[in-house]
């Protein structure tokens, strides 16, 4: 496993449930459209999402999560800085979404914090 790219939204409280599902549709199909600059190939290797159904109460507003995974940390770097197809469906979602937070790791990798 490489990197993990969590996604965390909170969704305006006059969205509807039809732009909320298409904000999901559209951050899903992520996968698929992002295409790496240089070799033009499809370059997430997974990608999931939905609603949070915690019972804990510590979502602090947070309604929907998506968790991309990229095979190295050059990959994550491609799509937060240089991937076009990103930016469009980010902003597109701007209209609807609260609230965004992004946490980032590597599974096992404990000592290393990029500030």
């Amino acid at each position: 496993m490489g990197v993990l790219h969590i996604v965390m939204y909170e969704f305006k409280p006059l969205a509807t449930p039809e732009e909320i599902t298409s904000v999901c549709n559209s951050m899903l199909s992520l996968k698929e459209k992002c295409l790496h600059p240089d070799t033009n190939r499809a370059y997430i290797k997974s990608v999931v999402g939905g609603a949070d159904t915690s019972e804990e109460g510590l979502q602090d507003g947070t309604t929907h999560v998506f968790v991309y995974e990229f095979e190295t940390a050059e990959d994550r770097k491609v799509y937060l800085e240089r991937d076009v197809v990103r930016r469009e469906v980010v902003g597109r979602n701007e209209g609807v979404v609260e609230r965004v937070r992004v946490v980032d790791f590597e599974p096992g990798v404990w000592g290393s914090r990029v500030r």
